[in-house]
């Protein structure tokens, strides 16, 4: 009954939207009435003004982008490639790239070689063609609650449902799994497995062997979403949960967006070879092939580039970052407030009493010149009110510290 209950609330929040679609001139797909606008998107649209410390966007930071080296790699891809950096490529994409990402998986523990990588517009293109080869209309995901908003997107306009399990400050709380999987059949779970979007949280080790486990008796695919895997800044690294898979269930995603830039548009994909093949050939009824040219100066550039040297100067700011935001919080803020202490990543989430609105305190947020993203979009069942995410990556200390200390006033205020 609880998993019937979860899926018909979930279902209600599409249904919610549908009617909109009728007051239209154009007859849309009806899919689009699933699809939410990214509130995130629209939010960094207010908060472009400079003056606006921002902790919105998943940004990360602009001046640690290594330009010159990029600049160089694609001035190199243009003097030795020439016309052939120009031409149409293959869909699975450039060979040299894929061999250098199947090594740095083979560091992690997962069983890749060049014949399963697809290089794919960002991750989020990854995601996007999983759910268009497995999933039909009334399809149900596996997600943890909240979860990452751009794959819910996604799902949506695939008509997707969505069945939520609940996460705390470990991630998906992986023991309320086998109810759903025993109850219902979904098609795929979902999961940012290492710093999740928007809480930050990892899966320790024990969940990562149920959810594995799980998945092969049930024979429901897992899709690894993990491009912050490289911003570890403190404790031990954890194997993904595509090195732990026997049974080649796990999809594994990631990116080059969160290290070498993500207006690059780099990201791949790494699955058994049916789903492989499959996933070939949706990407070539969408784009034909991810941007030639970014392909082979991302891969002039990783021939030289100290790509660890780079990823451990990441770390070391973007852990300072996350520290002074934590300090700031465990000075400034309420002690009604709680939040997530991640060990790397972009952001952490915060829980406000019940009784506070987040939406209601991000415009009172901005009238102090500060932004963050009120949490209810992502939420894919039973939204909640009373929950924001934090971004630390793309502002300096002394201004986390400034920010922090304008949205505990507000916070503080509020409460009063």
């Amino acid at each position: 009954m609880a998993t019937q209950k979860r899926a018909l609330e979930c279902e209600s929040l599409a249904a919610a939207q549908s009617m909109a679609l009728e007051r239209k001139s154009y007859r849309f797909a009806s899919r689009m009435s699933r699809m939410p606008v990214s509130a995130i998107r629209e939010i960094l649209k207010v908060t472009e003004h400079p003056e606006i410390i921002s902790f919105a966007g998943g940004l990360p930071a602009p001046e640690l982008f290594p330009v010159a080296a990029i600049a160089q790699a694609h001035a190199e891809v243009f003097a030795e490639e020439g016309p052939a950096a120009l031409q149409y490529s293959t869909t699975e994409g450039c060979h040299p790239l894929r061999e250098w990402i199947a090594r740095r998986m083979q560091m992690r523990g997962i069983d890749a070689t060049m014949d399963n990588v697809l290089i794919t517009t960002g991750s989020q293109q990854g995601i996007d063609l999983v759910g268009k080869v497995f999933l039909d209309r009334g399809d149900a995901v596996v997600v943890e609650n909240p979860c990452y908003l751009a794959a819910l997107q996604s799902f949506s306009g695939q008509e997707a449902s969505f069945i939520s399990i609940d996460s705390d400050d470990q991630g998906m709380r992986v023991d309320q799994l086998e109810n759903v999987l025993q109850n219902s059949n979904p098609k795929l779970i979902y999961i940012v497995s290492e710093f999740s979007n928007p809480k930050g949280t990892t899966l320790p080790l024990e969940r990562r062997q149920k959810l594995i486990d799980l998945s092969a008796r049930y024979r429901v695919p897992i899709l690894e979403d993990n491009p912050y895997s490289e911003l570890r800044y403190a404790g031990e690294r954890l194997q993904p949960l595509a090195a732990m898979d026997k049974h080649g269930l796990v999809i594994h995603v990631s990116t080059f967006s969160k290290t070498l830039s993500p207006g690059m548009r780099l990201g791949w994909l790494i699955a058994s070879e049916e789903i492989y093949q499959m996933v070939v050939t949706a990407k070539q009824a969408a784009d034909l092939h991810t941007c030639t040219i970014a392909q082979w100066a991302a891969a002039h550039l990783l021939k030289t580039f100290d790509f660890d040297g780079h990823v451990r100067h990441l770390c070391s700011v973007y852990g300072e970052r996350c520290q002074a935001m934590l300090s700031a919080m465990d000075r400034y803020f309420p002690a009604e407030a709680r939040w997530t202490r991640p060990e790397g990543g972009l952001f952490l989430w915060v829980e406000l009493p019940e009784r506070i609105s987040a939406e209601t305190l991000f415009e009172k947020a901005l009238e102090e010149r500060v932004a963050f993203v009120p949490g209810t979009s992502f939420f894919a069942c039973q939204p909640k009110l009373n929950f924001m995410r934090l971004n630390f990556s793309n502002q300096q200390p002394e201004m986390i510290e400034e920010g922090i200390k304008r949205i505990a006033g507000v916070l503080k205020r509020s409460l009063t």
